[in-house]
């Protein structure tokens, strides 16, 4: 009679379930602090992995006004190193690093502001004045940026930039010495507000890849947990598509 009313449910029963559930309890709350301790670590590597990119500089814009890195803060930046003798990689990712302003004004409007510089590492050629015709050719706000050959190859060598040309020659340079092409980096490079690197760029990076990456820095920016799926509707929609 005392088992038909307790039924299969007997205290040993009991003590088991209670001990089991105590057990999982523990389990899974060791299990979400491993998980989100792999994640805090994840985004700290992430964070301490960027690259030593950056520093400070001093150059002249195509206007022949001073520019430092100082003033590149707070803007978001896209950088070009190059040269206006350039026969056809140069436009081409300057037209490209114009299109990726357009895209970020089409989709931030005025909220977001993108500097395009282009820096010359052919300082013997790329004076003020060709710098400034230069740039007249491609978006109306990239800035360019040129300097004495030790001021331009220090920059190159803040922004871990490769280049490989003659310095300026003394006296009259020649015809012939005046004729060469520059080998260097085909990248551009994302800075954030602080003038911090965020990544860079090949040629064949497209202007949507790069305005995305823009985007997902933009929601971390505004204390967005990325990782999490966490920020505007396009970020969100996009992390989802890349983990299915």
């Amino acid at each position: 009679r005392d088992r038909a009313a307790v039924g299969v449910f007997t205290p040993q029963a009991a003590a088991i379930f209670v001990l089991t559930g105590i057990g999982l309890f523990y389990y899974f709350k060791s299990e979400k602090e491993r998980i989100q301790e792999a994640k805090r670590q994840a985004l700290a590597s992430k964070k301490i992995g960027r690259a030593a990119v950056g520093g400070p500089f001093s150059l002249v814009t195509h206007d022949g006004k001073p520019f430092t890195e100082k003033d590149m803060l707070g803007k978001w930046s896209v950088m070009y190193f190059g040269f206006t003798n350039c026969p056809d990689i140069c436009p081409a990712e300057l037209d490209k690093m114009g299109a990726v302003v357009d895209e970020v004004a089409k989709r931030h409007g005025k909220d977001v502001e993108l500097l395009p510089i282009f820096v010359s590492v052919d300082p013997a050629r790329d004076d003020v004045q060709a710098m400034k015709k230069y740039v007249a050719d491609f978006h109306p706000s990239v800035i360019g940026l040129t300097g004495s050959y030790p001021e331009v190859k220090a920059t190159c060598k803040a922004y871990r930039v490769y280049f490989s040309s003659p310095p300026p020659p003394e006296g009259k340079p020649s015809l012939e010495q005046m004729d060469y092409l520059v080998d260097h980096s085909i990248y551009f490079y994302l800075m954030d507000p602080r003038g911090e690197f965020v990544e860079a760029f090949g040629k064949d990076s497209s202007v949507e890849k790069v305005a995305d990456r823009l985007d997902e820095e933009l929601a971390r920016w505004k204390g967005y947990d990325v990782d999490k799926g966490e920020g505007p509707e396009r970020l969100v929609v996009r992390e989802y598509q890349k983990a299915s």
